[in-house]
């Protein structure tokens, strides 16, 4: 079963959406025989590299909201993330462009076509943006973690600033906006079925089971239904006949 998710780095609804994911994909019973691909998509191209002000600042000015309305959407989502154990620290984000992080997840998922090492990355990099204060779009800082998640130095830092791999990041986008993908996180199954946003554990346990289901229908059923008003009539059998 193929499975495509688009998300920002940047994106806290994406950082719990694809935690609760991935928890669920851990405990279906096909999980082997799942292939994930992570696609990028930026809330903020526009974005520069670095940020000066705070992340309640910059949300304030570009959606043209009171900073005290921003901190109480905020206050929502962190409660969310605690439901899934994680720990948004929105004092000590600091607010990047996520392009040259959305390159390097590209070039992770070619090194490692089992997704695992792009999927390490990826949750490393939420980790790093809204719990550990670090800077996103800084080199260094995408380089230890891309060694983390098993890529070498050289790859990663060549990886960063490619031109390839950037035309990868907009080609996803691209495909994004051909679904009508306007937000993230959003999840694609056999290109057939979407589901926006960081949906209840059991929306994605239902999603799961229907698609594997339809995918791999059972030859022969185990019992039979039996047709309304009709009782037992006249029939043979090994025995021989009623």
């Amino acid at each position: 079963m193929r499975i495509d998710i688009w998300s920002d780095i940047a994106c806290p609804w994406c950082y719990i959406g694809l935690t609760r994911f991935d928890r669920v994909l851990a405990e279906f019973p096909h999980a082997d025989e799942v292939k994930v691909t992570l696609h990028s998509f930026q809330l903020d191209p526009t974005l520069p590299d670095s940020y000066e002000g705070t992340e309640t600042e910059y949300l304030a000015r570009t959606k043209r909201l009171p900073e005290a309305q921003v901190a109480q959407m905020f206050s929502y989502v962190e409660a969310a993330a605690a439901t899934e154990e994680l720990t948004l620290d929105v004092g000590t984000i600091k607010v990047a462009n996520s392009r040259k992080a959305h390159r390097l997840i590209h070039e992770a998922q070619d090194a490692d076509p089992s997704g695992r090492s792009a999927w390490a990355l990826k949750t490393s990099l939420f980790t790093a943006h809204f719990t550990g204060g670090e800077t996103i779009s800084d080199v260094d800082t995408l380089v230890r973690l891309a060694g983390e998640a098993g890529l070498d130095e050289t790859t990663a830092r060549e990886a960063i600033d490619s031109e390839i791999r950037d035309l990868e990041v907009a080609a996803d986008i691209q495909e994004a906006a051909a679904y009508g993908i306007s937000g993230v996180p959003y999840f694609v199954i056999e290109e057939k079925y979407g589901i926006s946003g960081a949906q209840p554990a059991e929306v994605f346990e239902g999603a799961l089971a229907q698609v594997w289901d339809e995918l791999h229908p059972e030859r022969v059923r185990t019992s039979l239904l039996t047709v309304p008003g009709a009782a037992d009539a006249d029939a043979c059998g090994p025995e021989g006949c009623d």
